[in-house]
């Protein structure tokens, strides 16, 4: 039996890729060793138990009872086998491999045997056994020992990552609709956990964390492990959605070793069917696809925003059908445990789109209206480029919560780590730059400090008003004219009033915090004294111009430099024609 370290298992498993060469392409092995790998951790898991859980199953059909809570007590897990098989035994009946294996998968408790239904595990058995393979990865599978006192919890969420980084490159999948890196959901972690400390380390403390793209469920992950190294006491229940079938089988097998319920873990698209209907949690992590469409979902989406309003998820507003992450930023906002329930925080990765996309009285501006003016925006971190696998464009993690202690009550932070990063010592797909542990101590510091602050002489922690960020756009409009003299209305509401002229139609945005009037008289009438504006179109719009309130002037050299590096370039230029000529 072959115990090892995470990086020596993951060779180990990497290996079966050797049997499957040639059978299989290498896009598809993730479909045999994934599965494997779940099943072989599950077997050793259960391996202690098997013996009173065969009797107590036995004893309990004898009495004509339903044995399955009687079961799972015995096998102390979320879940259980009740078939007299293990994966040792299968090596002793070469000539009925596939039956065997099709009948210990049957004795799985229902939400182990809907994992590798999702798996397509037995569509795989049938080709392996075709290939005349089935009994030799079973074998190499047997022989290595993944029980949780050889790997731990931990290790086996860092193998499972790794197995399906690597079979998301072969196949050419972008690794970033999978999971987030580790790094950036410890951040993100530490962020919506900050001032819960307190609370979070009293003895038999439950919490609730949800995640409505689940991927393979490592945020849900690292947010158990924060919890257990903070308080070994505290429970987090853990809650999620996934739309891909392949993550969310593993996301559901991570959950059933890790003893959480994985019934909380609900399958299928977040925006057209929601899975977790009328709950609220404590807390939520998301990175949802940057730039993806929600054509697909559109139907339901915009049945829902006409239909329920405010009472259902998308009330403010619809971003363009080109990108859905705003949909998600709304679902959170929708999932938050109401403030006298003791409220909630999340945090959520977008691309830059959504701080500034969209006019006054567009989706995407009626969104960010709704989130500031609720006073839901706690801080904005803006991330170093190149730190996700499947893109190399700048992103940004938004903290949002209901419950904002006093000091930040009516204000916002924005917080500029984009230099904050080290260079990987390999890349990863479009991932050359990773977070050190300190860049998070330090992003988590300046977070909790909430102080605007400097480093190199550069501001990277500043504090805004809620309102700083909103605007109204007015239409300045001027008089229609004939023959040198303005239009008159004739009729209705225009009756005895100027005409505009479309064609010198013109918008202007003015801070919330400015008077309308005063701005009009003081940008726009000294320029054209005939303006007037159309009070009917004015429009309320918000957007977050992250990078230019980091913008720092730098003045050109002095044309006196400038002039001598020229002379200089145009002295070796001659010396070297005058070396050609001689």
């Amino acid at each position: 039996m072959i115990t090892m370290n995470q990086q020596s298992l993951s060779a180990f498993i990497w290996s079966v890729a050797d049997l499957l060469r040639g059978d299989y392409k290498q896009s598809e092995y993730g479909r045999v060793i994934l599965p494997f790998t779940v099943f072989r951790r599950l077997d050793c898991v259960l391996e202690a138990t098997k013996p009173a859980v065969l009797a107590e199953y036995q004893a309990k059909q004898a009495q004509g009872i339903t044995p399955d809570p009687f079961v799972l007590r015995v096998a102390g897990q979320s879940f259980f086998n009740v078939s007299p098989l293990d994966m040792k035994k299968l090596m002793g009946d070469q000539d009925h491999i596939s039956q065997n294996l099709y009948s210990y998968i049957n004795g799985f408790s229902p939400a182990v045997r809907d994992v590798f239904e999702r798996f397509e595990f037995h569509a795989q058995i049938e080709r392996l056994a075709k290939s005349g393979l089935l009994y030799q990865v079973t074998e190499r599978f047997t022989q290595v020992d993944l029980h949780p006192d050889r790997v731990s919890n931990h290790q086996m969420g860092l193998v499972f990552e790794e197995l399906i980084r690597k079979f998301a490159e072969l196949s050419n999948e972008t690794a970033g609709e999978h999971f987030t890196p580790r790094e950036v959901i410890r951040l993100m972690v530490n962020l919506i956990f900050i001032e819960d400390d307190d609370v979070l380390s009293k003895p038999g403390v439950v919490r609730t964390i949800y995640d409505p793209t689940a991927g393979t469920g490592g945020m849900l992950s690292i947010a158990g492990e924060y919890l257990e190294e903070h308080n070994p006491k505290a429970r987090l229940t853990v809650f999620g959605q996934e739309l891909n079938p392949e993550s969310y089988a593993i996301c559901k097998a991570d959950m059933l070793i890790k003893g959480q319920d994985v019934s909380k873990i609900a399958f299928g698209n977040t925006l057209s069917e929601d899975g977790h209907p009328a709950t609220t949690f404590d807390y939520m992590l998301s990175n949802p696809p940057f730039g993806v469409e929600w054509k697909k979902v559109e139907k339901e989406v915009r049945k829902e925003h006409e239909t329920l309003g405010y009472n259902g998820r998308f009330g403010p507003g619809l971003p363009r059908v080109s990108d859905g992450s705003m949909l998600f930023l709304l679902h959170l906002i929708s999932k938050m445990r109401p403030v006298a329930d003791g409220g909630s925080r999340f945090g959520i990765v977008l691309n830059g789109s959504p701080l500034f996309t969209g006019g006054a009285g567009s989706g995407e501006s009626e969104i960010r209206r709704h989130v500031l003016e609720n006073d839901l925006l706690e801080a904005i971190i803006g991330l170093p480029t190149d730190m996700f696998y499947n893109t190399g464009i700048s992103t940004y993690v938004w903290i949002v919560s209901n419950r904002k202690p006093e000091h930040r009550k009516g204000k916002v932070q924005l917080i500029d780590a984009s230099g904050m990063w080290q260079k990987m010592r390999k890349s990863l797909g479009s991932k050359r730059k990773e977070l050190s542990d300190d860049h998070i101590a330090e992003i988590t510091r300046l977070f909790g400090e909430f102080k605007e602050s400097e480093a190199d002489d550069k501001p990277i922690s500043r504090i805004f008003k809620n309102a700083d960020f909103g605007y109204r756009t007015i239409t300045v409009e001027r008089p229609l004219m004939e023959d040198g003299k303005p239009v008159i209305g004739q009729k209705g509401k225009a009756k005895g009033k100027k005409m505009p002229d479309p064609k010198l139609r013109d918008t202007e945005n003015v801070p919330l915090s400015e008077d309308v009037e005063a701005y009009f008289k003081r940008e726009v009438l000294p320029h054209v004294p005939d303006a007037w504006i159309d009070p009917d179109k004015t429009k309320v719009g918000y957007e977050i111009p992250f990078n230019r309130h980091f913008y720092v002037f730098q003045p050109p050299r002095p044309l006196e430099a400038i002039d001598a590096d020229l002379k200089q370039v145009v002295g070796r230029i001659q010396a070297m024609l005058e070396e050609i000529a001689g």
